[in-house]
């Protein structure tokens, strides 16, 4: 399973949002949506929502970071329905954390997507560094 593709869409005045008919294939009729990093929205299957609700689990307690993290993560999580359009609602207080409010970007990445203002993400994703980053990934053991 992995989401990839990068798809503009509009949240409606009532706060739905069409999913991809590509992310669909991969989700079953409930996922997760909880804040993600960059100001935008992660949404996860089920069962990739599991393998990182037990990374959470593993996190010690006793680190402050480690606490605020798994917050920040478990805080925000809400279980999404799709509807029979293909669109689920947004919680208002998702839509405001990611600044969602008409133009969207739903971005694949990997195990999961990424829902995004599209003005955050034109700005956030320019791109013009990669050459810069991609050194930085050689040096995590990604070589291309």
């Amino acid at each position: 399973m992995m989401f990839m593709g990068e798809y503009n869409h509009t949240i409606d005045a009532k706060g739905r949002l069409i999913i991809p008919a590509k992310f669909r294939e991969l989700l079953d009729d409930e996922f997760i949506v909880t804040k993600g990093l960059d100001g935008c929205l992660f949404a996860f299957p089920k069962n990739e929502w599991q393998i990182f609700e037990e990374k959470l689990r593993k996190l010690p307690l006793t680190q402050k970071n480690a606490r605020k993290f798994t917050r920040f993560f478990m805080g925000g999580a809400t279980t999404c329905e799709l509807d029979k359009q293909g669109r689920i609602l947004l919680p208002q207080s998702l839509r405001e954390f990611a600044k969602l409010d008409k133009d969207v970007v739903l971005s694949g990445n990997l195990n999961r997507f990424e829902i995004w203002n599209k003005a955050d993400w034109t700005e956030n994703n320019a791109y013009d560094d990669m050459d810069d980053i991609a050194e930085q990934m050689s040096d995590l053991g990604l070589d291309i």
